[in-house]
């Protein structure tokens, strides 16, 4: 995990993955989180240099960084 973001008690959580072709054990990190801070993290982003966005896991999106920034 790279980033976190707080926003009204909320956390974001953010990874940033040099892949374009994100995958399921680039988000490890990121699922820990989540169980470590439950309801405060509700979601997570991966980004990542590719030009595909996809749920990942039920709670990690993977967004190509262009598409955020």
């Amino acid at each position: 995990m790279d980033v976190v973001i707080e926003a009204g008690g909320k956390l974001l959580p953010i990874a940033i993955k040099a892949s374009a072709s994100p995958r399921l054990a680039d988000c490890a990190h990121l699922r820990t989180f989540r169980a470590d801070y439950g309801s405060q993290a509700r979601a997570s982003l991966l980004l990542h240099i590719g030009t595909t966005m996809e749920w990942l896991t039920a709670d990690v999106l993977a967004v190509p960084w262009w598409r955020v920034l």
